[in-house]
């Protein structure tokens, strides 16, 4: 009885210092929350930089799910100037968490219109608006065939932004400032085509290939000596070696080839013949990180950062077996993107400074 009673003393106590904990833990969470917020809203990483170029991954992956990798966005920062390359899903709220400003994004650039390189657009587009009340829609350049792509989310998104500019007034957010203006441009055959072009900046594009997807395009961005290449999806490239001959940083799409062959068994073993067929086809119009690795050799390029990483590496070794062989191909430092990855190239300097942002 005695034991008992202790037993019963112990709970009750235990009830009362939960209780008690409870009471105190929500105003205590909630102070918090207040100071995260304010940080939050105050928040805006281009205004932090120093001067330089920037790159960041607001998306790493491929279509197939990856929970390090969302779909591909790539974001750069020229100085105060900041663009965006590719809007794969998840591409806004990555930016968000990188700690930039939607709104001061000022152009957007396509690839190809795979749905893995746009499914994310409308948000972002919808961000870039809202985030600062943006008077002019965003130009977003890509290949022809860009015009119906932004028509097509300027449609899907009509209705939303009637609800949005009848609920919060069109002195909050414009009209005039909802979603995109198509910028196509050809990529010529051979050599590059420039679509940005100043006394610090010079953004241009090159076509790379990715067949039966055409046109397809890598960018080439270069600020104030330095300099990156951006491959977008293709195979092993002579026009992305040729425009990345010497740059600090190449990004580079990266697909392993066992590893899809692996992915394609699996899916024969389970009885998915049309899966089955999907891997197959899927690693002749990617390259593999052996090749970009070669490109980066023979272009003299200082930092090889890859990304649109495919198959998903969910398990810790995944990355070196990844690899593969090029690490033996190419000197330079390598890495595997994830989501968050950031590259500095200050200006006046010859540092690449790599660092995470999330």
């Amino acid at each position: 009885m005695k034991t008992r009673n202790i037993f019963l003393t112990v709970s009750v106590f235990a009830a009362v210092v939960a209780s008690t904990a409870y009471v105190w833990r929500a105003p205590l969470s909630l102070a918090v929350a207040k100071r995260v917020a304010v940080n939050r809203m105050g928040a805006d990483a281009l205004g932090q930089l120093p001067d330089g170029l920037h790159i960041g991954l607001c998306g790493a992956g491929s279509p197939m799910p990856d929970d390090r990798r969302m779909g591909a966005c790539t974001l750069v920062a020229a100085g105060k100037r900041l663009f965006v390359f590719d809007a794969g899903n998840g591409s806004a709220r990555n930016i968000g968490k990188m700690d930039f400003v939607h709104g001061r994004i000022e152009a957007i650039f396509l690839t190809h219109f795979h749905s893995d390189h746009i499914d994310g657009l409308g948000e972002l587009l919808m961000q870039r608006w809202v985030s600062t009340g943006n008077p002019a829609p965003v130009p977003l350049y890509g290949p022809p065939g860009v015009d119906k792509v932004v028509a097509g989310f300027m449609l899907a998104y009509a209705q939303d932004q009637h609800y949005r500019v009848a609920h919060h007034g069109e002195a909050t957010l414009p009209n005039s400032g909802f979603g995109a203006e198509a910028k196509p441009f050809a990529a010529p055959s051979e050599g590059h085509v420039v679509l940005i072009s100043d006394a610090d900046l010079e953004i241009s594009a090159f076509m790379v290939d990715h067949k039966p997807v055409h046109p397809a395009v890598g960018y080439r961005i270069t600020y104030k000596g330095r300099s990156v290449v951006l491959s977008g999806d293709t195979k092993k490239s002579a026009a992305v070696q040729r425009e990345a001959a010497g740059v600090d940083l190449l990004l580079h799409e990266a697909m392993s080839t066992p590893m899809m062959s692996m992915l394609e068994q699996s899916a024969n073993a389970a009885g998915r013949p049309n899966v089955k067929k999907l891997m197959a086809d899927i690693v002749d119009y990617h390259s593999s990180p052996e090749q970009a690795a070669e490109i980066a050799r023979d272009a003299k390029v200082r930092y090889l950062l890859l990304n649109h990483i495919a198959p998903p590496l969910p398990l810790p070794g995944l990355e070196k077996a990844f690899l593969g062989d090029a690490a033996n191909l190419y000197s330079g430092p390598i890495r595997v993107g994830v989501d968050g990855d950031f590259v500095s190239l200050p200006a006046g300097s010859a540092d690449v400074i790599t660092s995470r942002r999330f």
